[in-house]
């Protein structure tokens, strides 16, 4: 099932969309914060089957988007969500066929109740997977982890502004994300003296608000703990492990040339965006009733993978610079130059077992390295 939500306010869109895939398993659920851009979702793939809309928005009114859809769809289910609560109010809004009218602050539990009555029950196993993954391009703009990337990203983009102190108040209600940090702060590698770091505040400062950051996103990234279908979740533990490893190679290679290795890190997780999101859509699918092969889901990921990273790429407003060196894990154009895209094609081939290979060692030397052999972290030599 697809659905539409339009709400400005941030927290109230999260929690409808909460209830939303609580009550239907799988749902694809588009959040807009404006008119205008609830009227690009309906434009680029008008197929919801479910619309939660509010009533008063920056850029004009919600009933001009309960219009739009009743005078294609007299039957899709339409609840208006507003602070008004007057009789006049509903009464205007039901002038123009709503199907529920839910006033702020909002009841969970009747919220609940009122879109189970109107949501129906899919039927299993209409279409194939291509068709659900054509049918969902438009519509998958997060993936389904307890920390939004987006939200991760957002702070990368302004990380030199950010404190220790700023950041672990943020997160001080995220549990798993604590957890995490605790344990590499603990580590080994970022452990300065005898006494164990147990706040979440120290654990940052002691490696670094860019590195907390990046720890950040890798744990965004990992979807395989939402996935249900067993083969599903280990494909996604096995792209999530891909994609740290290429993370870890090209932060190496950064550290050897001398650079800040935090947008090389960025770059090797996020380049499985595609596959996770691809791998969310087909755990979907799977949750309504469709089946899979295993030559199905390599064939879908094949497929769609790129589609599905563009547009989450654009989602997420990542620059090109960004975008550049992600695509540069797959392929690198013979007469590319760029050294930070070098510097990931290599990351890739060495994370794939292929450090011995003619491609990688021509690009290490391109870059001014050689692969030693070694198996200790230090293993890349900076040619004189």
């Amino acid at each position: 099932m697809n659905a539409l939500i339009l709400e400005d306010d941030e927290l109230v869109g999260e929690l409808l969309e909460t209830v939303v895939a609580g009550i239907h398993q799988g749902a694809n659920v588009s959040l807009a914060r404006s008119l205008s851009e609830a009227q690009q979702l309906l434009d680029s793939d008008g197929r919801y089957q479910l619309y939660l809309i509010d009533w008063q928005l920056p850029d004009g009114s919600g009933l001009d988007l309960v219009k739009r859809v009743r005078a294609g769809d007299r039957d899709v289910p339409i609840v208006m969500v507003s602070g008004r609560s007057d009789r006049e109010s509903v009464l205007r809004a039901a002038h123009h066929g709503i199907s529920g009218y839910i006033t702020k602050p909002l009841d969970v539990q009747l919220l609940h109740e009122r879109l189970t009555k109107l949501v129906p029950a899919v039927e299993p196993g209409h279409g194939s997977a291509d068709e659900y993954l054509k049918a969902s391009l438009n519509s998958v703009v997060q993936l389904p982890t307890d920390i939004d990337p987006a939200d991760v990203l957002e702070l990368i983009g302004r990380q030199q502004e950010l404190s220790p102190a700023q950041l672990a108040e943020r997160w001080r209600e995220e549990a798993a994300l604590t957890a995490r940090l605790l344990d590499v702060a603990n580590s080994s590698s970022f452990r300065r003296t005898g006494k164990p770091v147990e706040s979440l505040r120290d654990a940052i400062s002691n490696m670094g608000v860019a590195m907390a950051l990046n720890q950040a996103l890798a744990l965004a990234l990992d979807v395989a703990g939402k996935i249900d279908n067993p083969d599903l979740q280990a494909q996604a533990r096995a792209f999530h492990d891909m994609a740290l490893q290429v993370s870890r190679e090209a932060q190496k290679l950064a550290m050897r040339l001398g650079k800040s290795p935090s947008s090389f890190q960025q770059a090797g997780l996020l380049s499985r965006l595609g596959e996770m999101a691809v791998l969310k859509v087909l755990n979907q699918f799977t949750a309504e009733g469709g089946s899979l092969n295993g030559s199905e889901v390599e064939q879908c990921i094949g497929q769609w993978a790129q589609d599905y990273g563009n547009r989450l790429k654009v989602h997420w407003k990542l620059p090109l610079s960004l975008r550049d060196m992600i695509g540069a894990v797959h392929f690198l154009p013979k007469d590319s130059t760029r050294e930070d895209r070098l510097v990931m094609r290599a990351a890739a081939l060495i994370a794939g077992g292929q450090s011995d290979s003619d491609d990688c060692q021509r690009l290490l030397r391109r870059i001014g390295l050689e692969l030693k052999p070694s198996t200790e972290e230090s293993q890349y030599g900076v040619r004189s």
